[in-house]
């Protein structure tokens, strides 16, 4: 785990997964020759991140044909528990996916 210097994870951290989450999220609603690009998020960081695992999940709050707003929440814990310790709000732009090979 990728830990900042008073043994937290590290926000940076924390904000990738809840972006990544909700991105994946939206990109199983969108049609195949589209992929979702975030264009904006917000991310509450409710308290610091301990533990020896993070898990998140996401979904669609309002799927578009040009953007789709989804929420995520990153939660940290163990085998005794888990708390939720960040929550985002993300908006994704549909873009025609780039198929060359280039």
């Amino acid at each position: 785990m990728h830990l900042q210097q008073d043994g937290f994870v590290h926000a940076g951290v924390v904000a990738t997964m809840a972006d990544h989450t909700a991105g994946v999220a939206a990109g199983s609603l969108a049609v195949p020759e589209v992929v979702v690009l975030t264009v904006e998020f917000k991310i509450n960081l409710l308290r610091p991140a301990v533990g020896d695992r993070l898990r998140c999940r996401a979904r669609v709050l309002r799927p578009g044909r040009q953007l789709t707003v989804a929420e995520s929440e990153v939660f940290a814990g163990g085998d005794d528990g888990e708390k939720l310790v960040a929550k985002a709000m993300v908006t994704l732009a549909h873009v025609k996916a780039n198929n060359d090979s280039a």
